[in-house]
């Protein structure tokens, strides 16, 4: 299943830090990992679209790895209805490093 996550970060450079074992993927549940990675320019809210077996996996893996420096809303992707094209601009997904 796919799951959107919108970021409301609270403490931008500690959600920024944290935010980084979720790139890598550091203690993910089985078959949850991030697909896409969408921050605002001011660096207050970040989207992520995320593919995992349930939507619990994502929110309970985004709340205990960002803690208070930020507020995580998910919920599934309506597949049958949503759409994507690769966009223009975006970089491909960087390595980060362990």
């Amino acid at each position: 299943m796919l799951v959107v996550v919108q970021h409301t970060l609270t403490d931008p450079p500690a959600a920024f830090a944290r935010g980084e074992r979720l790139q890598r993927g550091d203690g993910a549940p089985s078959g949850t990992r991030v697909l896409q990675f969408l921050p605002s320019q001011d660096g207050k809210l970040v989207t992520c679209l995320w593919e995992s077996p349930s939507v619990e996996d994502v929110q309970s893996y985004v709340d205990e790895t960002l803690g208070d420096a930020s507020v995580n809303l998910c919920y599934a992707v309506e597949t049958s209805a949503a759409f994507a094209e690769p966009p223009r601009g975006l970089a491909e997904r960087p390595s980060v490093a362990a």
